[in-house]
């Protein structure tokens, strides 16, 4: 069975990884045996296992990316997800690691506040 470790664009989540490296509340985490960023242990990023960036962000937000064709709907079994969204990797690292990055502090900013106000 596959691990996550030849998950494509383990690279480019690290250097993502690297952006919550002051915030003692984040770390490296599994989601479906594919490697992600968790926040309080409460998952808010991982890749897909084609190497998209999967996040959890509040439904308007999430809406306005999916009409706006930046990012694909993430269905689990028979499932669409309303809060999780996909972003493939673009043309090039640099491209693709810029949107990662403001995706996934998204993804920590909403998936963090869902947390402290449980």
């Amino acid at each position: 069975m596959a691990d996550g470790r030849d998950t494509p664009h383990r690279d480019l989540l690290r250097k993502v990884a690297e952006d919550f490296g002051d915030d003692p509340d984040v770390a490296m985490a599994t989601m479906f045996r594919s490697p992600g960023l968790r926040t309080g242990g409460k998952i808010f990023a991982f890749l897909g296992r084609r190497g998209e960036l999967i996040v959890k962000l509040p439904r308007d937000q999430a809406r306005r990316l999916l009409d706006a064709g930046t990012a694909e709907h993430v269905t689990m079994g028979t499932r669409t997800m309303r809060e999780w969204v996909a972003f493939p990797a673009r043309d090039g690292d640099t491209a693709t690691l810029a949107l990662w990055r403001n995706m996934a502090h998204d993804a920590h900013r909403y998936v963090d506040s869902l947390r402290r106000s449980s």
